[in-house]
């Protein structure tokens, strides 16, 4: 019913469909966590985009359409136009990733929950080592180091 609506919006502005949806931010992730939010606070921030929540205990339905291993699953998976992003993921990569549209990458993972990493951060403790892992078609590769 909502897409209806927003499709229905843009027909009425003289936009395509699309316009309206792909300025919207989705992320999934395991019902009740928090951490998310926290990162999900920051992505708003940085993209200026509205974020949807949704509570989903079966991601890997999701890992498996954009060809994520299992072994790079976190606990949210955020899908920004058209590119998935597993985990705490800095927002720098994720722009990047979206400009550059590397060849054969689907999306990034940071596997886990590293200390420091978005969301992650606790004041008085020092952050973890991380890499962020591009991932898809084209295999796994590491996109940067944190």
């Amino acid at each position: 019913m909502r897409r209806i609506k927003i499709v229905l919006a843009a027909l009425a502005l003289g936009l395509p469909a699309t316009a309206l949806t792909a300025q919207q931010i989705a992320v999934y992730r395991d019902p009740g966590c928090g951490c998310c939010e926290k990162w999900a606070q920051q992505v708003r921030a940085q993209f200026g985009r509205q974020v949807r929540m949704i509570d989903d205990t079966k991601r890997a339905a999701l890992h498996k359409r954009f060809g994520m291993p299992g072994d790079l699953a976190s606990c949210h998976t955020a899908i920004i136009d058209g590119m998935a992003f597993e985990g705490h993921v800095p927002i720098a990569d994720m722009k990047r990733a979206l400009a550059q549209r590397p060849k054969g990458v689907s999306g990034l993972a940071v596997a886990g929950m590293p200390l420091g990493s978005p969301g992650m951060e606790v004041p008085g403790q020092r952050a973890q080592a991380f890499e962020v892992i591009a991932f898809g078609p084209a295999g796994r590769r590491v996109f940067a180091r944190h």
